[in-house]
């Protein structure tokens, strides 16, 4: 069984978001969220939403097809992130100039599976 939850247009760059998602990825859901609360990166925040998103994503998929899933059997299989649309915006500069900010978006997306025994 796999389930999957999207964010989409996270106001974060994807650089940022990838340095928390790199440390989730392959680790068991309960020790992911475990990580992911003592992290100091502003970017663990939507990355631990949208991965107790799919956690209910996943009992949502299990109860509709009548199975059960235990949370701790969980496992994050797949975590990525793609590249949002860029916001472009300008500063104003020294005589009369401006120069332009790219305020970046992310999408990320986390995938959960149940472990094989």
């Amino acid at each position: 069984m796999e389930a999957r939850a999207i964010a989409r247009h996270i106001r974060m760059s994807p650089r940022k978001v990838r340095l928390v998602v790199d440390q989730i990825r392959g680790r068991s859901v309960n020790e992911a969220i475990s990580v992911l609360t003592f992290s100091k990166k502003a970017a663990a925040v939507p990355v631990s939403k949208t991965l107790l998103s799919a956690i209910a994503n996943a009992q949502d998929l299990a109860d509709r097809d009548g199975d059960s899933v235990d949370v701790d059997e969980l496992v994050v299989s797949r975590a990525f992130v793609d590249e949002g649309p860029t916001l472009k915006r300008w500063r104003a500069r020294a005589m009369g100039r401006a120069s332009p900010r790219r305020r970046r978006t992310s999408h990320i997306t986390v995938e959960v599976t149940a472990k094989e025994n």
